[in-house]
Protein backbone atom coordinates (compact mmCIF):
# COMPACT_ATOMS: atom_id res chain seq x y z
CA UNK A 1 0.00 0.00 0.00
CA UNK A 2 0.70 3.70 -0.31
CA UNK A 3 1.77 4.19 3.27
CA UNK A 4 1.46 7.34 5.16
CA UNK A 5 4.81 9.02 6.79
CA UNK A 6 6.33 10.64 10.02
CA UNK A 7 9.88 11.65 10.61
CA UNK A 8 11.84 8.75 12.53
CA UNK A 9 13.53 11.37 15.28
CA UNK A 10 13.17 14.67 16.77
CA UNK A 11 14.59 18.27 15.00
CA UNK A 12 15.15 21.20 16.65
CA UNK A 13 15.65 24.74 15.37
CA UNK A 14 15.39 28.07 16.72
CA UNK A 15 14.68 31.59 14.95
CA UNK A 16 12.31 34.84 14.93
CA UNK A 17 8.85 35.41 13.39
CA UNK A 18 8.70 37.04 10.41
CA UNK A 19 5.70 39.47 11.39
CA UNK A 20 5.71 38.99 14.85
CA UNK A 21 9.66 39.54 15.29
CA UNK A 22 9.49 37.27 18.50
CA UNK A 23 12.25 34.44 19.23
CA UNK A 24 10.90 30.99 19.08
CA UNK A 25 12.53 27.55 19.79
CA UNK A 26 10.58 24.56 17.29
CA UNK A 27 10.86 21.00 17.53
CA UNK A 28 9.09 18.54 15.64
CA UNK A 29 8.57 15.39 16.84
CA UNK A 30 7.06 12.09 15.56
CA UNK A 31 3.35 11.77 15.48
CA UNK A 32 0.85 8.14 15.09
CA UNK A 33 -0.75 7.92 12.18
CA UNK A 34 -4.00 9.77 11.49
CA UNK A 35 -2.43 12.23 13.49
CA UNK A 36 -1.82 15.26 10.61
CA UNK A 37 0.26 17.84 11.51
CA UNK A 38 -0.12 19.37 14.81
CA UNK A 39 0.96 22.32 16.54
CA UNK A 40 1.26 22.63 20.04
CA UNK A 41 2.04 25.79 21.89
CA UNK A 42 4.17 24.86 24.60
CA UNK A 43 4.84 28.05 26.22
CA UNK A 44 1.37 28.90 28.26
CA UNK A 45 0.61 27.52 31.13
CA UNK A 46 -1.87 25.00 29.54
CA UNK A 47 -0.28 23.96 26.38
CA UNK A 48 -2.87 24.17 23.43
CA UNK A 49 -2.86 22.04 20.54
CA UNK A 50 -4.10 22.91 17.53
CA UNK A 51 -4.25 20.77 14.20
CA UNK A 52 -3.59 22.08 11.00
CA UNK A 53 -6.60 22.23 9.18
CA UNK A 54 -8.92 24.80 7.02
CA UNK A 55 -11.37 25.17 9.78
CA UNK A 56 -8.53 26.15 12.12
CA UNK A 57 -7.79 29.07 9.85
CA UNK A 58 -8.53 32.36 11.75
CA UNK A 59 -6.38 34.92 9.64
CA UNK A 60 -5.07 35.22 6.63
CA UNK A 61 -3.46 38.23 6.35
CA UNK A 62 -0.02 38.22 4.48
CA UNK A 63 0.21 34.68 6.05
CA UNK A 64 -1.80 31.63 7.38
CA UNK A 65 -2.92 31.59 10.81
CA UNK A 66 -4.29 29.16 12.96
CA UNK A 67 -6.69 29.99 16.26
CA UNK A 68 -8.12 27.72 18.99
CA UNK A 69 -9.97 30.08 21.53
CA UNK A 70 -7.52 33.30 22.09
CA UNK A 71 -4.50 30.89 20.86
CA UNK A 72 -2.78 32.00 18.17
CA UNK A 73 -0.33 29.98 15.24
CA UNK A 74 0.99 32.34 12.91
CA UNK A 75 2.94 31.77 9.38
CA UNK A 76 2.56 28.15 9.29
CA UNK A 77 2.39 27.83 5.83
CA UNK A 78 6.07 26.78 4.91
CA UNK A 79 6.80 24.19 7.14
CA UNK A 80 3.22 22.91 5.67
CA UNK A 81 4.65 23.33 2.36
CA UNK A 82 7.70 21.46 3.06
CA UNK A 83 5.51 18.69 4.61
CA UNK A 84 3.92 18.63 1.48
CA UNK A 85 6.94 18.42 -0.83
CA UNK A 86 8.30 15.43 1.51
CA UNK A 87 5.49 13.34 1.60
CA UNK A 88 4.83 13.87 5.60
CA UNK A 89 1.76 13.18 6.98
CA UNK A 90 1.64 13.25 10.22
CA UNK A 91 4.00 15.34 12.60
CA UNK A 92 4.00 17.02 15.88
CA UNK A 93 5.33 20.87 15.82
CA UNK A 94 6.11 22.16 19.62
CA UNK A 95 6.41 26.08 20.03
CA UNK A 96 7.44 28.89 22.49
CA UNK A 97 5.76 31.84 21.03
CA UNK A 98 2.97 32.29 19.11
CA UNK A 99 5.04 32.39 15.44
CA UNK A 100 6.67 29.44 13.40
CA UNK A 101 10.58 31.02 12.81
CA UNK A 102 11.00 32.61 9.35
CA UNK A 103 14.61 30.76 8.79
CA UNK A 104 15.91 32.17 5.45
CA UNK A 105 12.11 33.28 4.04
CA UNK A 106 11.82 30.00 2.37
CA UNK A 107 10.64 26.44 2.78
CA UNK A 108 14.29 25.13 2.57
CA UNK A 109 15.44 24.93 5.96
CA UNK A 110 12.25 23.13 7.43
CA UNK A 111 13.20 20.45 4.43
CA UNK A 112 16.19 20.44 5.82
CA UNK A 113 14.63 19.92 9.55
CA UNK A 114 12.56 16.72 8.02
CA UNK A 115 15.44 15.42 5.63
CA UNK A 116 17.86 15.11 8.76
CA UNK A 117 15.19 13.46 11.01
CA UNK A 118 14.30 10.83 8.67
CA UNK A 119 11.20 10.00 7.02
CA UNK A 120 9.56 7.16 8.52
CA UNK A 121 6.89 4.77 6.59
CA UNK A 122 3.44 3.78 8.74
CA UNK A 123 1.00 1.13 9.17
CA UNK A 124 -1.60 2.97 7.51
CA UNK A 125 -2.54 3.98 4.39
CA UNK A 126 -1.90 7.18 2.92
CA UNK A 127 -5.56 8.99 2.05
CA UNK A 128 -6.17 11.94 -0.37
CA UNK A 129 -8.94 14.36 -1.17
CA UNK A 130 -8.97 13.67 -4.78
CA UNK A 131 -10.77 16.48 -6.93
CA UNK A 132 -14.00 15.40 -8.57
CA UNK A 133 -15.13 18.48 -10.02
CA UNK A 134 -14.20 22.14 -10.79
CA UNK A 135 -14.14 24.18 -8.11
CA UNK A 136 -13.62 27.98 -8.18
CA UNK A 137 -13.66 31.36 -6.37
CA UNK A 138 -13.31 34.64 -7.60
CA UNK A 139 -12.52 38.20 -6.13
CA UNK A 140 -12.70 41.34 -7.50
CA UNK A 141 -13.24 42.42 -11.47
CA UNK A 142 -10.77 42.97 -14.41
CA UNK A 143 -7.29 43.68 -13.88
CA UNK A 144 -7.57 44.17 -10.35
CA UNK A 145 -9.17 40.53 -10.30
CA UNK A 146 -8.38 37.70 -8.54
CA UNK A 147 -9.25 33.86 -8.94
CA UNK A 148 -8.38 30.26 -7.92
CA UNK A 149 -9.05 26.73 -8.71
CA UNK A 150 -9.10 23.20 -8.42
CA UNK A 151 -9.58 21.06 -11.16
CA UNK A 152 -9.87 16.66 -11.24
CA UNK A 153 -6.24 15.09 -11.89
CA UNK A 154 -4.43 12.25 -11.38
CA UNK A 155 -1.46 13.94 -9.39
CA UNK A 156 -0.71 17.52 -8.07
CA UNK A 157 0.15 20.10 -10.55
CA UNK A 158 -0.08 23.92 -9.79
CA UNK A 159 -0.49 26.76 -12.43
CA UNK A 160 0.46 30.10 -11.17
CA UNK A 161 0.23 33.88 -12.38
CA UNK A 162 1.06 36.67 -10.15
CA UNK A 163 1.22 40.91 -11.56
CA UNK A 164 3.17 43.21 -9.46
CA UNK A 165 3.26 46.53 -10.96
CA UNK A 166 7.28 46.26 -10.16
CA UNK A 167 10.06 46.60 -13.10
CA UNK A 168 11.67 43.46 -10.73
CA UNK A 169 8.99 41.34 -10.60
CA UNK A 170 8.04 42.19 -14.53
CA UNK A 171 11.14 41.18 -15.71
CA UNK A 172 10.91 38.13 -13.91
CA UNK A 173 8.86 35.07 -14.99
CA UNK A 174 5.42 35.83 -13.62
CA UNK A 175 4.07 32.02 -14.50
CA UNK A 176 4.97 29.27 -12.96
CA UNK A 177 3.40 25.90 -13.47
CA UNK A 178 4.54 23.21 -11.21
CA UNK A 179 3.95 19.17 -11.21
CA UNK A 180 4.35 17.40 -7.66
CA UNK A 181 4.61 14.24 -9.08
CA UNK A 182 7.96 15.37 -10.82
CA UNK A 183 10.00 15.19 -7.85
CA UNK A 184 11.41 18.54 -7.85
CA UNK A 185 9.59 20.29 -5.11
CA UNK A 186 13.10 20.76 -3.45
CA UNK A 187 15.61 22.16 -6.60
CA UNK A 188 12.38 24.01 -7.70
CA UNK A 189 10.52 25.14 -5.56
CA UNK A 190 11.60 24.96 -1.55
CA UNK A 191 14.52 27.57 -1.81
CA UNK A 192 12.12 30.50 -3.41
CA UNK A 193 11.90 33.47 -0.45
CA UNK A 194 9.08 35.52 0.63
CA UNK A 195 9.40 38.82 -0.97
CA UNK A 196 8.22 42.38 0.50
CA UNK A 197 8.58 45.61 -0.83
CA UNK A 198 10.12 48.64 1.20
CA UNK A 199 6.90 51.35 0.18
CA UNK A 200 4.94 48.77 2.93
CA UNK A 201 7.33 47.92 5.74
CA UNK A 202 5.93 51.02 7.32
CA UNK A 203 2.17 50.36 7.03
CA UNK A 204 3.19 46.83 8.00
CA UNK A 205 5.00 47.51 10.87
CA UNK A 206 2.09 49.84 12.20
CA UNK A 207 -0.37 47.14 11.85
CA UNK A 208 1.88 44.82 13.94
CA UNK A 209 3.53 43.28 10.74
CA UNK A 210 6.95 42.13 9.11
CA UNK A 211 8.47 42.99 12.58
CA UNK A 212 11.19 40.33 12.12
CA UNK A 213 11.67 40.96 8.35
CA UNK A 214 14.72 41.43 7.29
CA UNK A 215 17.31 40.83 4.06
CA UNK A 216 18.60 37.93 5.99
CA UNK A 217 15.18 36.37 5.16
CA UNK A 218 13.24 37.81 2.52
CA UNK A 219 13.59 39.22 -0.72
CA UNK A 220 13.43 43.26 -0.22
CA UNK A 221 12.34 45.46 -3.26
CA UNK A 222 12.63 49.40 -3.33
CA UNK A 223 10.79 50.90 -6.11
CA UNK A 224 12.76 49.68 -8.89
CA UNK A 225 14.96 46.96 -7.75
CA UNK A 226 15.99 43.91 -5.98
CA UNK A 227 18.36 45.15 -2.68
CA UNK A 228 19.68 41.25 -1.73
CA UNK A 229 23.23 41.77 -2.70
CA UNK A 230 23.10 37.89 -3.63
CA UNK A 231 19.93 39.08 -6.21
CA UNK A 232 17.43 36.34 -6.73
CA UNK A 233 18.14 32.84 -6.20
CA UNK A 234 15.51 31.65 -9.01
CA UNK A 235 15.02 33.80 -12.01
CA UNK A 236 11.37 33.42 -11.50
CA UNK A 237 11.17 33.08 -7.50
CA UNK A 238 8.56 35.52 -6.74
CA UNK A 239 6.03 33.35 -8.97
CA UNK A 240 7.58 30.08 -7.21
CA UNK A 241 6.97 31.87 -3.46
CA UNK A 242 3.72 31.88 -4.55
CA UNK A 243 3.84 28.15 -5.73
CA UNK A 244 5.21 27.23 -2.74
CA UNK A 245 3.15 29.19 -0.36
CA UNK A 246 -0.48 27.55 -2.12
CA UNK A 247 1.31 24.27 -1.62
CA UNK A 248 1.23 24.97 2.31
CA UNK A 249 -2.22 26.40 2.27
CA UNK A 250 -3.45 23.53 0.73
CA UNK A 251 -1.97 21.38 2.92
CA UNK A 252 -4.45 22.98 5.21
CA UNK A 253 -7.14 20.67 3.62
CA UNK A 254 -5.87 18.15 5.93
CA UNK A 255 -4.83 15.34 3.85
CA UNK A 256 -2.71 15.66 0.45
CA UNK A 257 -4.73 16.91 -2.54
CA UNK A 258 -4.86 15.33 -5.78
CA UNK A 259 -5.95 17.92 -8.43
CA UNK A 260 -5.07 20.40 -10.44
CA UNK A 261 -4.54 24.18 -8.84
CA UNK A 262 -4.77 27.01 -10.90
CA UNK A 263 -4.53 30.87 -10.07
CA UNK A 264 -4.28 34.61 -10.75
CA UNK A 265 -3.37 36.69 -7.99
CA UNK A 266 -4.48 34.61 -5.24
CA UNK A 267 -2.75 34.68 -1.79
CA UNK A 268 -3.36 32.87 1.54
CA UNK A 269 -7.16 33.95 1.76
CA UNK A 270 -8.17 33.20 -1.59
CA UNK A 271 -6.51 30.26 -1.35
CA UNK A 272 -8.62 29.28 1.85
CA UNK A 273 -11.86 30.54 0.71
CA UNK A 274 -11.17 27.72 -2.25
CA UNK A 275 -10.65 24.89 0.60
CA UNK A 276 -14.03 26.33 2.46
CA UNK A 277 -15.67 26.07 -1.00
CA UNK A 278 -14.31 22.61 -1.75
CA UNK A 279 -15.40 21.35 1.23
CA UNK A 280 -19.05 22.80 1.10
CA UNK A 281 -19.48 20.93 -2.25
CA UNK A 282 -19.50 17.13 -0.80
CA UNK A 283 -19.59 16.03 -4.63
CA UNK A 284 -15.87 17.76 -5.41
CA UNK A 285 -14.41 15.71 -3.83
CA UNK A 286 -14.04 11.95 -2.19
CA UNK A 287 -11.07 10.31 0.07
CA UNK A 288 -9.36 7.87 -1.83
CA UNK A 289 -6.01 5.38 -0.42
CA UNK A 290 -4.10 3.35 -3.02
CA UNK A 291 -3.55 -0.51 -2.15
CA UNK A 292 -0.50 -1.06 -4.18
CA UNK A 293 2.43 2.29 -4.98
CA UNK A 294 1.79 1.09 -8.85
CA UNK A 295 -1.98 2.32 -8.24
CA UNK A 296 -1.01 5.82 -7.23
CA UNK A 297 -0.22 8.77 -9.46
CA UNK A 298 3.62 8.96 -10.67
CA UNK A 299 5.82 10.30 -8.46
CA UNK A 300 3.47 9.82 -5.33
CA UNK A 301 5.16 6.19 -4.05
CA UNK A 302 8.30 8.03 -3.18
CA UNK A 303 8.76 12.32 -2.89
CA UNK A 304 12.08 13.02 -3.25
CA UNK A 305 14.41 12.12 -0.05
CA UNK A 306 17.19 14.22 -0.20
CA UNK A 307 18.70 16.79 -1.73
Amino acid sequence: MLAQHTIQTPSHTSGVGLHSGQRVALTLRPAAPHSGIVFHRTDLPQPVSIRARHDAVVDTRLASTLGAGAVRVHTVEHLLSACAGLGVDNLNVDLTAEELPILDGSAASFVYLLQSAGLQAQAAPRRFIQIEQPVHVAEGHGAQGKWARLEPYQGFALDFEIDFAHPAVHASGRQVSFDLGQGRYVRDIARARTFGFTRDVETMRANGLALGGGLDNAIVLDEVKVLNAEGLRYADEFAKHKVLDAIGDLYLAGLPVLGRYRAYRSGHGLNHRLLQALFAQPQAYRVVTFDHEQHAPQGFAALQPAW
